[in-house]
C-alpha cells in the first residue's frame, strides 16, 4: 500500500487510507475483546471440566446478549459526535456528553439488577444441561454486580470512536485483556474458582480499563471543552441519544437473543453440544473480525461525512470496505468448513467429542462469512446516516422470520446434526443481505429526488 499523505482525513483526501487507519485499532480492540472473552473459556477448559465450559459458554452468551443493549445504544453516541465533530458543532457535541453520562448511568444500574435477581430464571429458560445450572447462575450475578463497569468501558469507547479516535478504546482494551488474563490464570489455576473466578477477572478487568480512560479524558482528550452547564442542561440530547440508539440496541439484543434461542434448542440435545456451540459463538468474533471492524468505522466515517455534507464519499467509504471485507471474508470461510477441528482444539484439546462437535457446527454456518461483510458494511452506512430503524427491522425478520424457525426445522429432522442445524445461519445471512441491498436503493433514490439532508426524514 502506497505511503499514507498526511492530508489524507476522514473528511478528505484519499478515502480508504484513513478508513483503513480508522479502522485497524477497531480490529485489534474487536480482537483482544474476543481473547478477552476466549480467555476465560480457554483457562476454565484448562483447569476445569466441561460443566465449567458449558457454564462459561452459556453465560458469557447471555452475558452479551444483555450488553449488546449497551453497545446499541453507545452507537448513538458515536453517531452524533460524529456528526456535531464534523459540523463542528462543539456545543452539541459536549451536550451529548451530558446526555451519555445521565442515559447510561441508568442503563447500568438497571441491567445490574436484573442479572442479580433474574439469575435463576435466564439459566432456565436457556435449558442449560443440570451439571452446568449453579455454575452460569454464580457467572451472571457476579458479572452482573460489575454491570456498571462493562457498561461505562463500552461508552467511553463508542464515544472516542465518534470523536475519530480509535486508538484510545484500543488501549483501554489492552490494560483490560491483560488484567483479565492474570485474573483467569490466578484465580482459575492456582485457586480453582472455575466460571466464578472467571467472571471475578472479568469485571475487575473492566473495572480497572475504567478508571484508566476516566482518567484519559480528564487529562484534556477531547477536542472541546466541557463545562458543567453543558451537562447538566442536556436532556434533549438524551432523548437524541435514544432515539438513534434505541433501534441498534433493539435489533442488537434480539439478533444475540435469537442466538440464545438457538443455544438453548442445542443444549437440549447434550452437554458436548453445549459446549460446543459456546466455542463456535466464541470463534465468530475472531472469523469476522475485519466485517465488524469495518461495520463499526464505517458508522463513524459516514456520521462525520454527511455531517460535512460529503455523502459520496460516505458512499465510497463503504463500498470500499466492502472490497476488504470479503476478501477476509472469503478465507475466513474456507477455513472454517476444512479446518474446524483445528479452531476448536484452541479451546478444548483434551475432549475429542466436543472438538468433533464443534468442527460439525461450523462446516455448517462457514457460508456465513462470504455474506457478512457486505451486510455489515451496509449496516454501517445505515447506522452512520441514522437509518437504524431499517437496522432494527432487518434484524427482527431475518433472526426471528428465518434463522430461529430453520434452527428449529432443522433440529426435528430425522438424524438431524450440528452441520444441518448449522446452515440456518448462513441463509439468514443471505435474507438480510437481500433486505440491505433492497433498502439501500430506496434511500439512494429518496435522497437523491428530495436532496435531504442525510439526517433528515
Amino acid at each position: 500500500m502506497p505511503a499514507s499523505n498526511s492530508k489524507d482525513t476522514i473528511l478528505a483526501g484519499r478515502i480508504f487510507a484513513p478508513l483503513l487507519k480508522f479502522a485497524i485499532p477497531l480490529m485489534l480492540s474487536i480482537l483482544l475483546q474476543a481473547l478477552y472473552g476466549a480467555v476465560d473459556l480457554i483457562v476454565v477448559g484448562k483447569f476445569g471440566d466441561t460443566s465449567g465450559v458449558a457454564a462459561v459458554s452459556n453465560g458469557s452468551q447471555i452475558l452479551l446478549t444483555v450488553s449488546q443493549i449497551v453497545t446499541g445504544l453507545t452507537m448513538g453516541v458515536t453517531v452524533l459526535i460524529g456528526r456535531y465533530v464534523g459540523a463542528k458543532d462543539y456545543d452539541s457535541a459536549a451536550r451529548t456528553i451530558g446526555g451519555m453520562i445521565k442515559v447510561f448511568v441508568i442503563v447500568g444500574l438497571t441491567l445490574t439488577i436484573l442479572l442479580i435477581l433474574l439469575a435463576p430464571q435466564m439459566v432456565t429458560l436457556m435449558s442449560v444441561p443440570e451439571a452446568a445450572v449453579g455454575k452460569t447462575v454464580a457467572y451472571l450475578r457476579i458479572c452482573g454486580g460489575g454491570m456498571i463497569f462493562i457498561t461505562a468501558f463500552n461508552v467511553i469507547s463508542g464515544l472516542f470512536r465518534g470523536l475519530g479516535n480509535s486508538k484510545s478504546p484500543l488501549i483501554f482494551m489492552v490494560i483490560a485483556c491483560l488484567v483479565n488474563i492474570a485474573g483467569d490464570l490466578l484465580l482459575c489455576g492456582v485457586f480453582k474458582l472455575d466460571a466464578a473466578g472467571a467472571a471475578i477477572a472479568t469485571v475487575f478487568a473492566q473495572g480497572v480499563s475504567v478508571v484508566f480512560s476516566i482518567y484519559k479524558i480528564r487529562r484534556n482528550a477531547l477536542p472541546f471543552e466541557l463545562k458543567k452547564e453543558q451537562l447538566a442542561h442536556s436532556e434533549g440530547f438524551a432523548l437524541r441519544i435514544l432515539s438513534v440508539g434505541a433501534p441498534v440496541a433493539l435489533q442488537d439484543f434480539l439478533v444475540s437473543f435469537s442466538f440464545l434461542i438457538i443455544m438453548a434448542i442445542i443444549n437440549g440435545i447434550s452437554l458436548v453440544a453445549s459446549a460446543s456451540i459456546g466455542i463456535a459463538e466464541k470463534l465468530f468474533v475472531f472469523l469476522a473480525l475485519v466485517p465488524i471492524s469495518f461495520m463499526y468505522a464505517l458508522s463513524a466515517f459516514v456520521a462525520q461525512n454527511v455531517g460535512a455534507k460529503q455523502e459520496q464519499r460516505a458512499i465510497k467509504g463503504m463500498r470500499a470496505a466492502m472490497i476488504a471485507s470479503f476478501g477476509f471474508g472469503l478465507a475466513t470461510g474456507l477455513l472454517t468448513f476444512f479446518k474446524g477441528d483445528f479452531l476448536a482444539s484452541f479451546f478444548v484439546e483434551n475432549d475429542p467429542l466436543v472438538v468433533a462437535a464443534t468442527q460439525n457446527y461450523l462446516r455448517g454456518v462457514a457460508g456465513e462469512y462470504l455474506v457478512l461483510p457486505f451486510v455489515f458494511c451496509f449496516l454501517g452506512y445505515f447506522n452512520g446516516i441514522g437509518k437504524t430503524k431499517f437496522v432494527l427491522i432487518e434484524g427482527l425478520l431475518s433472526s426471528f422470520l428465518v434463522r430461529i424457525p430453520l434452527c428449529f426445522l432443522f433440529s426435528r429432522l430425522p438424524g438431524a446434526e450440528l452441520f444441518t442445524i448449522g446452515l440456518s445461519v448462513p441463509i439468514s445471512s443471505v435474507a438480510s443481505l437481500l433486505m440491505c441491498v433492497g433498502y439501500y436503493f430506496v434511500v439512494r433514490k429518496k435522497r437523491l429526488s428530495m436532496h435531504l439532508h442525510p439526517f433528515e426524514e
